[in-house]
């Protein structure tokens, strides 16, 4: 209840940038974030609130008849009261739908009021996905540059360069306007010194992307690193970090996004356009009134926001929808559902209408596979299912103790040196090895690809028996020297992918880990695939194939085995299920593979919950202390409210203030020698018995203003909490009524109550404190804080780990 941010006197809301941010804030001190409750901006003056509902008796307070600055707003580092906000809503919804049937006017009011919400949500569309199309455009560009640049426009990349070039299809990748750095320099690109030139320029490039990624990451918006999930997971709990998602984190993440993605890092840019998605729909809130004065309705289009990032990134609006309820939304009402529908519509449509693939397709992975799988091929299926588990817990563990480590070393002084480090070594052992050298995002749309007749690929180099072939489909063959070459290569790009990503993962820098997780599995599942492929073709007699593969049929489909595996690997570090297998088959367009892909997800997060229940993003909310109480987790200790309340047997009393006896000087002498954001009301010291709580915040700005605007307000004048005054001499100065800003109605609970029925009503009404009482008496008070601190300490963790480091 430490309230450590606040300034008397200085109420007045942040600056352009700050205020819009209000949803994201960050100051990094808990102690009041979690029993400090809301302020009412909006409701005209403290008239209006009073807890749970409105019934406040604005008469008695004709002195702040006007909303004062200030009034309403929450500080950075607090959780809002989701049961206000919404009693709020519900207020003014009932204020706009009376007043509708007095006039036209007033009905236009409250139609476009209704209607507002999804015009929000079309603008957000259309903005996530316009950012989403610039964002893939500039970094397939970017990393084309590392390798080359083409003559016929500097703004080409590769693919796009050779578009009208007349080469012919095996060479298409050589086409004369595509000059590579040596190429360029030297005047050929053939030998030991052009392949040298051409390993420095990828490696400078790399470092001066990654180096101005950072540089802009540290001077302008040190929120733009990381991926941005664990942290609007918090957001969306009810949390406020201020700045998180304001106008220049967008602007630089978006940029930073390219830059870092360009580089060649082990990381990938769709967790990180999750956050761009949100940031866009905290800043169009405030064109809508409704939404830029209530946080909770905000964070309703948070969630749908968080849909369309996904949306964006995978091209898979329906998995955007379910990896919003899923995976990051703490409240998700029906409402949300569909207004999150349409925003990743939107989105996606508008991606399309970009095409930055030049394929007509909203993602870079389509496939398609020509072969059913059949019922014995879910036994490599689990194998990569398992594999993606153990990968998962190994990566999360290893990643956790790797960040906390940057936390608390020198380490984490040195941000740019880091990046600069983990890039060189990166490109220099990226290099060399092709499978590694293409973007991630390449690599793994080559390992999803089905062999086709007209494939150069090295993977695609089998011995071909052109007389057994049928029409699209190819046999089975054995596998020749290019097939061999790429299964060590891509061993070689396993192991280094493995451990780069560990360290990649938490630096400074725009970083997501869905893409580097995938590729693990897909490198793991095509070298799966191609030894069953190998072992099929050369014992089809063998009794596990006899039945199903014959000599000359086309059986095994390693692709497919690549997409399972990746599914495997993303489930296992992120723990997500129904959403992982909706956005893998809008991701390849595999509809027929549903079931494979639920049996490696599941397997994967069963064998991954068995190491460790956390998945990644759940561990960095834990390794960086936000208040998040877990919604999935069961509370099964048979503690009681008494053993978690403060005051505990040793400490001094609770601090009250009693309802019609304690002068002006008295509480405000209470306020400034506490750091509570609160204080309960009772009708005496002696009796104790509970009349509602109000907030410092509250009673600083009534008293200040009492004293400026308010004649006859002095030091010894009366506070009076009731409706009535208390009898007093005539030669007494004026009382100061503030029943208006009392709550009421504050969430009590008796001192028997089990905290799992505590954390429960915590959880469920998102509530920042409660009252504890015996027998009508005021005992305690327990805040959200104390619940958090209390889990930890029953999982034998650290409970000063629910401070923000």
């Amino acid at each position: 209840m430490d309230q450590k941010g606040f300034r008397r006197g200085s109420f007045h809301s942040a600056t352009s940038d700050e205020d819009m941010l209000e949803i994201a804030g960050a100051s990094m001190d808990f102690s009041m974030a979690d029993d400090d409750p809301p302020l009412d901006r909006e409701m005209g003056g403290f008239s209006s609130y009073n807890g749970g509902g409105m019934n406040g008796t604005s008469a008695m307070m004709d002195f702040l008849e006007e909303p004062l600055p200030g009034v309403g707003t929450y500080e950075d580092f607090n959780t809002i009261d989701w049961v206000r906000e919404k009693s709020r809503d519900r207020d003014r919804h009932r204020e706009i739908t009376n007043r509708s049937k007095e006039s036209t006017w007033a009905l236009l009011h409250s139609v476009s009021d209704a209607f507002s919400g999804w015009l929000l949500m079309l603008l957000i569309g259309l903005l996530a996905g316009s950012l989403a199309g610039l964002i893939d455009i500039s970094a397939h560009w970017m990393t084309d540059l590392k390798e080359g640049v083409c003559l016929a426009g500097f703004w080409f990349n590769h693919e796009h360069c050779c578009w009208k070039s007349n080469t012919t299809f095996t060479d298409r990748d050589k086409c004369p306007e595509w000059k590579s750095w040596s190429q360029l320099i030297l005047g050929h690109g053939e030998g030991a010194f052009a392949y040298i030139l051409n390993y420095l320029m990828y490696v400078i490039w790399a470092l001066m992307f990654s180096l101005l990624a950072v540089l802009l990451v540290k001077g302008f918006a040190p929120y733009a690193c990381g991926s941005g999930i664990p942290e609007i997971k918090t957001i969306l709990s009810g949390f406020i970090i201020r700045g998180y998602l304001g106008k220049w984190t967008l602007v630089i993440k978006t940029i930073t996004l390219v830059l870092a993605v360009s580089s060649g890092l082990s990381l990938g840019k769709e967790g990180p356009l999750v956050h761009v998605a949100c940031c866009c729909g905290n800043i169009l809130c405030h064109l809508f009134t409704k939404y830029r004065k209530n946080e909770a309705k905000r964070r309703e289009v948070l969630s749908a926001a968080a849909a369309a990032g996904v949306s964006v990134a995978f091209g898979a609006p329906i998995g955007g929808v379910l990896f919003s309820l899923e995976e990051v939304s703490y409240y998700f009402p029906l409402k949300t559902l569909w207004r999150s529908f349409f925003a990743a519509l939107v989105a996606a449509f508008t991606l399309r209408s970009i095409n930055p693939f030049g394929n007509s397709r909203l993602v870079l992975f389509y496939v398609e596979f020509h072969m059913p799988w059949h019922l014995l091929e879910l036994v490599p299926f689990i194998l990569l299912g398992i594999f993606g588990g153990l990968w998962g817990a190994f990566f999360i563990r290893s990643n956790i103790a790797w960040c906390r480590r940057r936390k608390t070393t020198r380490l984490g002084k040195y941000p740019v040196l880091e990046v600069i480090v983990v890039t060189a070594i990166t490109a220099i052992l990226a290099f060399p090895n092709e499978y590694t050298r293409m973007s991630t995002s390449e690599l793994i749309s080559e390992l999803f690809n089905d062999c086709g007749i007209l494939d150069s690929s090295k993977l695609c180099e089998y011995v071909n028996d052109f007389n057994s072939t049928k029409g699209d489909d190819l046999p089975d063959r054995a596998a020749g020297p290019g097939v061999y070459t790429a299964m060590w290569q891509l061993a070689l790009a396993l192991i280094m992918k493995v451990f780069i990503t560990i360290f990649t993962f938490g630096m400074k820098v725009p970083s997501g880990l869905f893409i580097p997780s995938m590729a693990v599995g897909a490198i793991a599942g095509r070298l799966l695939g191609v030894a069953v492929e190998q072992l099929a073709f050369y014992h089809h007699d063998w009794a596990i194939f006899s039945g199903w593969c014959s000599p000359g049929a086309d059986c095994i489909t390693p692709g497919l085995y690549a997409m399972v595996g990746a599914a495997a690997c993303l489930g296992g570090v992120t723990r997500m299920t129904v959403s992982l297998v909706v956005i893998m088959f809008e991701l390849t367009g595999g509809l027929e593979y549903i079931v494979p892909l639920m049996a490696a997800a599941m397997t994967s997060k069963w064998v991954a919950d068995a190491i460790g229940r956390e998945g990644i993003y759940d561990a960095h909310i834990r390794l960086n202390g936000y208040p998040f109480l877990e919604a999935k987790e069961e509370f099964s200790h048979k503690t009681r409210a008494m053993d978690v309340m403060r005051p505990r047997k040793s400490d001094p009393p609770l601090t009250v203030i009693t309802q019609d006896t304690m002068t002006v000087e008295d509480v405000e002498t209470i306020v400034t020698s506490t750091t509570y954001s609160g204080y309960p009301v009772v009708v005496s010291r002696s009796s104790q018995r509970l009349v509602g709580f109000v907030l410092r915040r509250d009673l600083i700005i009534s008293i200040e203003n009492a004293r400026k605007k308010q004649d006859g307000i002095v030091s010894t004048s009366i506070i009076c909490f009731t409706d009535y005054s208390p009898p007093l001499p005539p030669s007494s100065p004026s009382v100061l009524k503030l029943r208006s800003i009392l709550d009421l109605s504050p969430f009590t609970v008796t001192d028997e109550t089990p905290m799992e029925i505590v954390v429960d009503i915590f959880r469920k009404l998102g509530l920042r404190q409660c009252l504890v009482t015996h027998n009508g008496k005021l005992l305690g008070i327990i805040t959200k804080k104390d619940v958090l601190k209390h889990i930890a300490q029953m999982a034998n963790q650290d409970p000063d780990s629910i401070l923000f480091n």
